[in-house]
């Protein structure tokens, strides 16, 4: 399950840089306005990675690690989508986003889920 998590978290990191960075950057190139227009300024896909390589290569702070970002992770994009979902506006901005982050919200809920019913799991009981 670790190796899954720690795969799940690279394809996020990958899937977050592409629609929030390298997609807005290609769309606002063939408008042939500003590269930065449509760009959602997100910087967790770093803890992302960080995240799955200390999964991958564990340590002593990996479960603490991990169990904290969830916790984050779970309270902020809940909040985001009480927020988002009081007033939508669907558009393919927000929705890209909004997808992303149900794949991120069950990423850490599996997440925190596991660490919670297993105490400091080695590195081998992936």
């Amino acid at each position: 399950m670790i190796r899954f998590l720690a795969d799940f978290l690279i394809v996020l990191a990958a899937w977050t840089v592409t629609v929030k960075f390298l997609f807005p950057i290609a769309y606002a190139l063939g408008e042939g306005g500003p590269l930065g227009t449509y760009i959602y300024w997100d910087f967790w896909w770093v803890v992302h990675l960080a995240l799955a390589w200390s999964l991958l290569h564990w340590r002593p702070y990996t479960y603490g690690f991990a169990l904290a970002v969830s916790i984050v992770e779970i309270a902020i994009v809940s909040i985001k989508f009480v927020i988002f979902l009081s007033a939508p506006e669907w558009t393919i901005w927000s929705t890209n986003w909004f997808v992303n982050k149900l794949f991120v919200l069950l990423c850490f809920c599996m997440m925190l889920a596991y660490f919670a019913s297993h105490r400091q799991p080695s590195a081998e009981a992936g």
